[in-house]
């Protein structure tokens, strides 16, 4: 009997299919905890999904690049996500628009902020150089960020890998820190998600509101700009 079920879990593990569907019916269940446990950060759906996938793949002895042909489907997607965050920013134009200053000074804070205390601490902590300029570019979205590591003479692995903990981490916080600090403003909540943490913050913005989405989609793309226009030109002068 453990015989047949293992040939026909080896069949069905070779079937694209199967890990596009469970990765979906993962993500929906970790939703529907989420809303469950009523907004509870721990359960925020991205982080149990992950968990849950990495259990199934551990278990099952399933490499990454078998579980990446069946779920590329949802890796394409990211393309046109990203280009629908445009939509909410069209729509929302009209309260952008005379925001624009304040908007672009509050995202210089923002990226100056998050590549100074990453590096500040690791500093601290005696990360190697090469360390620190993958560290920088950490809390802009994953492909911008790659790209300014390399470009820097960082490690375009570890810099993905603290991105995707940075944006984690800034979804689990976000909540909290603004009922804390009592900040009730849609615009300034969707601003500060899409700054700290790039398309996590977005994704979790668009779930406060369509404002927020717009502001968190415009900060995103204005941290991925300023880092990637700074981050080199400050290396260039600190290293010359």
């Amino acid at each position: 009997m453990s015989n047949e079920l293992g040939r026909i879990w080896v069949y069905l593990a070779a079937q694209p299919l199967l890990w596009l569907t469970l990765t979906v019916a993962v993500f929906l269940a970790a939703g529907w905890l989420q809303r469950l446990g009523r907004g509870f950060p721990l359960l925020h759906p991205v982080l149990l999904s992950m968990a849950v996938l990495i259990g199934v793949l551990s278990l099952t002895g399933t490499d990454y690049d078998t579980y990446f042909d069946g779920a590329q489907f949802i890796h394409f997607l990211l393309g046109p996500a990203t280009v629908a965050i445009a939509v909410p920013l069209y729509d929302n134009r009209h309260q952008i628009g005379p925001l624009l200053w304040p908007l672009l000074a509050a995202c210089l804070a923002g990226v100056s902020a998050a590549a100074a205390s990453a590096v500040g601490i690791a500093a601290l902590l005696r990360a190697s150089p090469q360390t620190l300029l993958s560290l920088a570019p950490k809390s802009v979205t994953s492909p911008i960020a790659m790209g300014i590591a390399e470009k820097l003479g960082g490690l375009p692995s570890l810099t993905a890998g603290m991105v995707l903990i940075t944006g984690i981490f800034g979804a689990l916080v976000a909540g909290p820190l603004f009922r804390w600090l009592r900040i009730r403003d849609e615009r300034a909540r969707g601003l500060a998600l899409g700054v700290a943490a790039h398309g996590f913050g977005t994704a979790q913005a668009l779930g406060i509101s369509t404002l927020a989405g717009a502001f968190a989609g415009l900060g995103m793309g204005l941290a991925g700009v300023l880092t990637a226009f700074l981050l080199p030109l400050l290396a260039g002068l600190l290293g010359g």
